[in-house]
């Protein structure tokens, strides 16, 4: 066994890493780009070397690099992680040459199946089913149009080097076949190095589902269930389980044991993944190999009780697999939720910053829940662009997939986050949603259920009461504190006001203090709009960012964020800011002007931070809608801004090149 290993990664794999390297008594070697200097994974392994600026092209990605910090530190081994080097033959045999081993499959099974147009063809020699499509290189968009049309729309593009949805777009016309084209192309370069791309038949309405194999260097080959990852947004996976709510016993060995013959046919070794689609009918189809530990392993992980990374370390070191197939048991269920730095209410747009406040959940088993938290970022963390925008992968089990939700559903509304924008709000609200709780999934499925883009919940009049309640008792609290240390600023002097009103919102709502005193815990009995009287119970302390506690009965964890002269209260994909006042104030508040927003229908401001890779006009031209404006790289991916009406183009105010902050002017218009 290894001594000491490095990890080529940063963020939450890497620490992932290092995790069970420390229980298996591993010393570890952390690397690190400018940007990672005081990075999570830098201050937990045991040693750390600096392998250059932030770019990843100039660090991370620079194989000659890890290699130096392997000699200079000893280490014997590399994990790669997940994205960056994890599947380069030519670092892998670079490693080799060195006498280093690489901790993941031989160049071999990397070639064969880390290439997406190689492993296509791979598959359809060995007779595993795929979808139609073209494996050869693309020329130009000319030819990307003319493929497109032979297969028949709709068709994906993708990048032959891609991963996490990077170089990927869907086509339903000539039009989008073509920049699709231009911008796979681009994504695929600036992200992988590698810019070519094939075209294949966009299955409708399908299931991305997808086969752990564990493989040995002695022959061994085994699977471990699967994970139905078909909540994606732009082809990048965001919420997972294990296992999925779709297959059957049947189904299930009839894939598993298709990856498996896969796998074995590449002579692999580690643990990797075969994805699949998997239409209405139970029909599945191969869709590309992933010679590497995925972003979503932890699921699988959860129900089955292996160590993946442990086990991928076991093989490296010549070990045989101490497991056969019929050792493998799915034991409840399991689910993953992607936090990212992004704004949910802007299209899911980047934010970067400092993490002023992170205050995950608290992991572990309680009764029949456990709570895994796998993450790279901590209090006072920096969000830069330079890499993929996840925060951390929130992971619940349960006995049963509704409990494993709910469970999930109550860790995300005690997940606090402050300092950048994140979509804990979307992932609140998606685990309420009906579709996803009754398991009708399919990759469409954000698209279809979010058209219009995400916004929070519109609270019922069952949860208005609710959040009306602990607006109220947040409050009483504030105020009797006040009373207490500022001899008597509030006008109750600890005793309870009978009458209240509290704005939700632009709704006002009535309530009524029934009986109960300020104290901590609190218990206190109120109506809310003249409904029944609700008990309300919470051990919360002004200051604390999650309300904790019960109202009428029903179990509450929310969010409070600090807004003049309120809350804003974050509950199950909800979010208010709550006003609780006595009458007489609400009645003054009412007359107060409102605010009016400044008119920028006249600007394209900057949506996220990010770098401008093109503009595509000049000033004075005139432009239709729907014509690109301009193109933003934010985290490795390329947004497109395109004109809402026709307009002319006034002045330029930025270039190609330049690094904008959200809400920077690009350009004005007439």
């Amino acid at each position: 066994m290894f001594s000491k290993i490095l990890i080529a990664n940063r963020g939450e794999i890497a620490c992932r890493v290092i995790r069970t390297a420390r229980k298996m008594g591993i010393a570890t070697v952390a690397v690190y780009s400018d940007a990672d200097r005081q990075a999570v994974h830098v201050a937990m392994a045991d040693e750390a070397v600096h392998i250059g600026p932030a770019p990843a092209a100039q660090s991370y990605l620079v194989a000659e690099k890890i290699i130096a910090a392997c000699k200079e530190t000893g280490a014997q081994a590399v994990h790669p992680g997940y994205g960056f080097l994890s599947e380069r033959a030519s670092f892998c045999e670079a490693l080799e040459a060195e006498g280093i081993v690489f901790i993941g499959p031989k160049p071999k099974a990397i070639r064969a199946m880390g290439d997406k147009i190689e492993s296509k063809k791979f598959a359809s020699e060995a007779q595993v089913s795929t979808v139609p499509g073209f494996l050869g290189v693309i020329e130009n968009a000319d030819h990307a149009e003319k493929i497109a049309g032979e297969i028949g729309y709709p068709v994906m593009i993708k990048a032959s080097a891609g991963g996490g949805g990077k170089g990927m777009r869907i086509a339903w016309s000539e039009t989008e076949v073509r920049d699709g084209f231009d911008r796979a192309r681009s994504e695929a370069k600036s992200s992988f190095g590698d810019d070519r791309v094939f075209i294949e038949k966009f299955v409708v309405d399908p299931r991305h589902i997808e086969i752990q194999v564990l493989g040995d260097a002695h022959g061994n080959c085994i699977y471990l269930g699967e994970r139905e990852c078909s909540i994606q947004r732009r082809n990048q996976k965001v919420v997972e389980e294990a296992p999925s709510p779709f297959l059957d016993a049947a189904t299930r060995k009839a894939m598993g044991e298709q990856a498996v013959a896969l796998a074995k046919a590449v002579d692999y070794q580690s643990a990797g993944t075969v994805e699949f689609i998997v239409d209405a009918n139970k029909n599945f189809y191969f869709l590309e190999m992933n010679t590497r530990l995925q972003v979503e392993h932890p699921v699988t992980e959860l129900v089955t009780g292996i160590d993946l990374v442990e086990q991928m370390i076991r093989v490296a070191a010549g070990e045989k697999l101490a497991l056969k197939q019929s050792d493998i048991k799915l034991d409840g269920w399991a689910v993953e939720s992607r936090l990212y730095a992004e704004d949910p209410y802007r299209n899911f747009l980047p934010s970067i910053g400092r993490l002023t406040r992170y205050r995950p959940p608290e992991e572990g088993g309680e009764g029949d829940i456990v709570v895994r938290n796998d993450t790279g970022v901590t209090e006072g963390s920096e969000i830069s662009m330079f890499y993929d925008p996840m925060l951390a992968k929130l992971c619940t089990w349960a006995p049963t997939r509704l409990a494993a939700i709910d469970a999930m559903s109550q860790a995300l509304d005690e997940f606090v986050v402050e300092g950048i924008e994140h979509n804990i709000p979307f992932l609140s609200a998606l685990m309420q949603h009906p579709r996803w709780r009754e398991g009708r999934l399919s990759t469409g499925f954000i698209a279809e259920e979010y058209p219009e883009g995400f916004s929070p919940i519109v609270p019922d009049a069952q949860e208005k009461a609710v959040l009306a309640s602990v607006a109220i008792a947040v409050e009483l609290l504030r105020k009797d504190r006040l009373d207490r240390l500022g001899g008597r600023l509030a006008p109750h002097s600890g005793a309870l006001k009978r009458h209240w009103v509290v704005k939700l919102g632009e709704e006002y709502l009535s309530a009524e203090i029934l009986e109960g005193m300020i104290s901590i815990p609190m218990e206190v009995d109120l109506s809310i709009a003249g409904g029944k009287a609700l008990t309300v119970l919470s051990d919360w302390r002004p200051g604390d960012a999650v309300w904790r506690g019960t109202v009428g009965g029903r179990a509450v964890s929310a969010q409070l964020r600090p807004v003049p002269n309120g809350v804003r209260i974050a509950w199950k994909g909800m979010a208010v800011d709550a006003h609780a006042m006595l009458p007489r104030t609400a009645e003054l508040e009412k007359l107060m002007p409102e605010k009016v927003a400044p008119d920028t229908s006249k600007l394209l401001l900057c949506p996220m931070p990010g770098l401008i890779v093109s503009i595509a006009v000049a000033e004075g031209q005139e432009v239709k809608a729907g014509q690109t404006l301009a193109v933003v790289e934010a985290m490795k991916m390329e947004n497109v801004l395109r004109a809402e009406r026709d307009l002319t183009v006034a002045k330029l105010a930025a270039k190609p090149g330049d690094s904008l902050a959200v809400d920077a002017v690009i350009m004005e218009f007439a």
